[in-house]
């Protein structure tokens, strides 16, 4: 009797007699010996991994439903089969990279109009659309050059290698644990958020070189390397390299604005995905499958099940933190450019160019002038890029998904 089970089929499989590995000290049953009844119970339910067909009571193997008869009915057979493990692998490698290129690359622009509309104090228009916000990139991107919004992506980059390399070591160092296990207690997330803590303190100084390559006008900046970013950074904690007004705020000063917004950050994306994550597994293991088990719907839902889920909370983890912290990195930002004698772009048109010449004493004083000077609305300046952003984002997630559903099918 010819054998059913698929070659791909990675479950608990039965161990008889012509198994050479299990020959010696097993017991095991032939088919020749047995009943009807007992063959129907050999194939049992394999976890639910990517690519893989849990089979009941009475369900066929849809693509061994019978032993191919002519030479040629194998390779049909084969090409009927679900996507193979490595697809499903690069297609999951592939959605990341989008996600992640989306983040850091296609958004940079946004970033960058953002920051410049959060310092500059003189502007008189908000830009609370997105409307206006693309109105004006338009225009900066028409008198600059493309590259205009793309200045200092770099140091981006290297401000996040700078924040993992020093939660790295300061882990190994230290008994400060880097990440919460599922049973955690209050003295495991103190330190957790400790370690948060040092690793905002000891990338400050590289932040506030990467704000102002992203802020500066490419009207009046050089041409920077990659790594002047960790020289300015240097430069600024041992007092040295360009010079500054007495308007610039010491590190000290800016230690708790910025643990505050990075801590905040941490806390509120954490929870928000974490959520998300639970909320939407919730839902997929418990909708109902109308799809006939024959029908590859079921393996394409399978496959968006197991990787969509966390890229839509990672999505809109990152969107309530940015949108929640808003005012309080509008004041982080404008305290860690003074002084700075940074030159930004008009906002109100993008046709100029303006100083920055702010003078507040502090985190509590920022507060005060910018409710006084420009009203409550004047911590959300430049939110209609952050609309943008995070538009784009789902629009290329949804790309991404489609593309992805689309590959699984004609696979």
């Amino acid at each position: 009797m010819t054998s059913r089970r698929p070659d791909s089929f990675e479950g608990l499989g039965y161990r008889g007699r012509e198994d050479p590995s299990f020959s010696g000290g097993y017991s095991g049953r032939s088919f020749n010996n047995s009943s009807s009844s007992d063959l129907q119970h050999w194939v049992s339910t394999p976890p639910d991994i990517p690519g893989s067909r849990n089979l009941h009571f009475g369900d066929r193997t849809p693509q061994f439903e019978a032993a191919p008869a002519q030479p040629g009915a194998a390779d049909e057979a084969q090409s009927a089969a679900p996507p193979s493990e490595q697809l499903n692998r690069f297609a999951g490698f592939g959605i990341g990279l989008a996600s992640l290129f989306t983040e850091n690359v296609l958004a940079h622009p946004c970033i960058v109009f953002r920051r410049q509309c959060q310092v500059n104090y003189h502007a008189r228009c908000y830009h609370l659309s997105p409307l206006t916000a693309i109105s004006v990139m338009y225009n900066v991107t028409k008198t600059q050059g493309p590259k205009a919004l793309w200045k200092g992506m770099g140091s981006t980059f290297v401000v996040q290698g700078v924040t993992l390399g020093t939660e790295g070591i300061i882990s190994e160092c230290t008994p400060l644990p880097r990440e919460l296990s599922h049973k955690w207690n209050p003295k495991q997330v103190v330190g957790h958020l400790v370690l948060k803590g040092l690793t905002y303190v000891v990338a400050m100084p590289f932040y506030s070189a990467s704000l102002i390559e992203t802020v500066q006008s490419e009207i009046i900046r050089d041409n920077p390397g990659i790594l002047d970013c960790v020289k300015e950074g240097l430069g600024r904690v041992m007092g040295m390299g360009v010079p500054h007004s007495k308007r610039l705020l010491p590190l000290w000063n800016l230690v708790f604005p910025t643990v505050l917004h990075g801590i905040l950050h941490y806390l509120i994306s954490s929870s928000v995905q974490r959520l998300v994550l639970y909320l939407l597994r919730r839902r997929n293991n418990g909708s109902p499958k109308h799809s006939p088990p024959d029908s590859g719907a079921d393996t394409v839902q399978s496959m968006l099940d197991a990787y969509f889920p966390e890229l839509m909370a990672s999505f809109a983890a990152s969107l309530c933190a940015d949108v929640l912290l808003f005012p309080l990195e509008t004041v982080l930002h404008r305290l860690h450019i003074q002084g700075t004698r940074t030159i930004i772009d008009n906002t109100d048109l993008g046709f100029e160019v303006l100083p920055i010449n702010t003078q507040y004493e502090g985190m509590r004083d920022c507060v005060n002038a910018i409710r006084r000077e420009e009203g409550t609305m004047g911590f959300y300046k430049g939110f209609g890029s952050i609309v943008v952003q995070y538009s784009l984002h789902a629009a290329v997630l949804q790309i991404t998904k489609m593309i992805y559903s689309t590959l699984l099918r004609n696979a």
